[in-house]
């Protein structure tokens, strides 16, 4: 993947994010990333920690200030900002806007303006709905061009059995798979 560039969205799965930090850094060591974070991830504190801390992080990370709104992001497809997008956490929320053509957050837009060119998009879903209300979407988008997922599992199916995260350790496996145009497999583990 030498000579690459990604551009990583975050969106709002707040439990999730330290482990897409990790990988966002392990990208970062290898390839020029440009973050994009949802208004959610991008403005809300939780109890996982605030927005502002989010956003030093992955500028600290990347060395480059997150996109943060859909004016921002509507560019990085037609002026080939990027060579792959990925979405890490993915939320069952985002999924359903990929699903059903909805570009109302900055990384729906981001995604969308990647699709239009056909980059691909490696989708790395963290969502407690993905084998309920969220897996028509999901299965869907499984089904759609340029669309890759990185390999996911039920989390906890005895306490969420609707639940499904991926193995966020198979991320850049899974966009050098991207890249060659083939989803890496087991897609279920």
């Amino acid at each position: 993947m030498s000579q690459i560039t990604v551009a990583f969205g975050m969106c709002g799965s707040f439990c999730t994010h330290q482990q897409a930090l990790e990988q966002m850094e392990k990208m970062a060591q290898l390839y020029p990333v440009q973050p994009v974070l949802s208004e959610m991830a991008a403005h809300t504190d939780t109890r996982f920690g605030t927005a502002a801390a989010l956003r030093e992080k992955v500028e600290a990370i990347t060395g480059k200030k997150p996109i943060c709104t859909i004016c921002e992001a509507e560019p990085i497809g037609p002026r080939h900002m990027a060579d792959l997008m990925v979405v890490c956490p993915c939320t069952g929320n985002t999924l359903g806007k990929l699903s059903n053509g909805i570009t109302d957050t900055s990384v729906t837009m981001a995604v969308k303006s990647c699709l239009r060119i056909g980059l691909p998009v490696v989708l790395a879903v963290a969502s407690n709905d993905a084998l309920a209300a969220s897996a028509p979407n999901l299965f869907r988008l499984m089904n759609t061009k340029h669309v890759y997922f990185v390999p996911l599992r039920q989390d906890n199916s005895a306490l969420k059995p609707t639940s499904l995260v991926c193995r966020f350790e198979y991320l850049l496996p899974a966009c050098e798979a991207a890249l060659q145009g083939r989803q890496l497999q087991p897609v279920l583990l």
